[in-house]
């Protein structure tokens, strides 16, 4: 079970943002920006920092999937 960060891309593509613009407005780094597209683990207040940024839900950036 994991949480993939698959919407985010679409989210920001739909917004006009650019990652780097995302950096710019949340004030994460590069590093961070590599970890979401791995699909690694993000903590929950950069969440909330990309969700402001971009004005969103938290579901519009992340999914939930099952092993199943």
């Amino acid at each position: 079970m994991m949480i993939i960060f698959d919407k985010l891309w679409i989210t920001m593509k739909q917004k006009g943002c650019l990652t780097y613009q995302l950096r710019e407005w949340c004030g994460i780094d590069s590093k961070t920006i590599r970890r979401l597209k791995a699909n690694e683990n993000i903590e929950t207040k950069t969440l909330s920092k990309i969700c402001s940024a971009l004005d969103c839900r938290l579901e519009d950036i992340a999914e939930f999937v099952s092993d199943k």
